[in-house]
């Protein structure tokens, strides 16, 4: 049998980086960025931390489920302080959450966001992100891609309500919709949204393959696995 999203579902919660922007074309050069700042300059040393971290240091591609790929800046920044970076922890975080900020000025949309949130504003969904990027690079993402007017809830790893895979973003979202969870669809590329979606009840985890994850890494997670954010209008129309 095909699976259908519930009717029951009010509200979306969308995951950002390889959700709703590509993933490597978004962050590759900011990456490189941070790990060699990260490696105080040492080429060689943010090779390797790139590499720790997920992400192939020639082709700028990442790996499924890899810190990068998952991670927010503050774990990222103690796995660069545990593979050699000369920065404490706390420091390298700050430097980081910085290098991201400024990584937000040039996000690559999946497809036509503006459109595609149109078409689910209208057919009467709540939109909102939740990322492990911090907060204020996720307002500055929503802005330059001109689609605030669609977004009624963003939330960081650094707004309170706990890192992904924990429950805590849906159940903020909940909260501030006044909805459950069950009637929230969570949308990812990674295992960390299928797995906050699971933890929270989500009425829906919906994994999307035009990021880091791949339909072996999300397979036994999702409800049901889709090429991207695109294809929503089509999953809806089908319920």
């Amino acid at each position: 049998m095909t699976w259908k999203l519930s009717s029951e579902i009010k509200a979306i919660l969308f995951d950002k980086d390889g959700t709703l922007v590509d993933f490597d074309k978004t962050w590759a050069d900011t990456n490189r960025k941070g790990a060699l700042i990260a490696a105080n300059g040492d080429a060689a040393l943010a090779d390797v931390l790139l590499d720790k971290c997920g992400m192939d240091p020639l082709t700028g591609k990442t790996r499924a489920d890899s810190m990068f790929a998952a991670a927010n800046a503050g774990e990222i920044a103690a796995h660069m302080v545990a593979h050699g970076s000369p920065f404490s922890p706390e420091e390298l975080m700050r430097l980081l959450d910085r290098i991201f900020v400024e990584g937000a000025e040039s996000p690559w949309p999946i497809c036509d966001l503006t459109a595609l949130m149109q078409t689910l504003t209208e057919a009467g969904f709540l939109l909102g992100i939740a990322s492990s990027d911090g907060e204020a690079s996720i307002r500055r993402t929503v802005e330059v891609l001109g689609v605030s007017r669609h977004i009624s809830f963003i939330a960081g790893y650094d707004s309170g309500h706990g890192p992904k895979p924990g429950p805590g973003m849906i159940n903020a979202y909940a909260s501030h919709l006044g909805l459950s969870p069950a009637e929230i669809a969570m949308v990812g590329d990674n295992g960390h949204d299928m797995e906050m979606a699971r933890a929270a009840g989500a009425g829906a985890a919906i994994g999307v393959l035009s990021g880091t994850g791949t339909r072996q890494t999300l397979a036994e997670l999702a409800d049901v696995l889709i090429d991207s954010v695109a294809d929503l209008p089509a999953l809806i129309a089908a319920r």
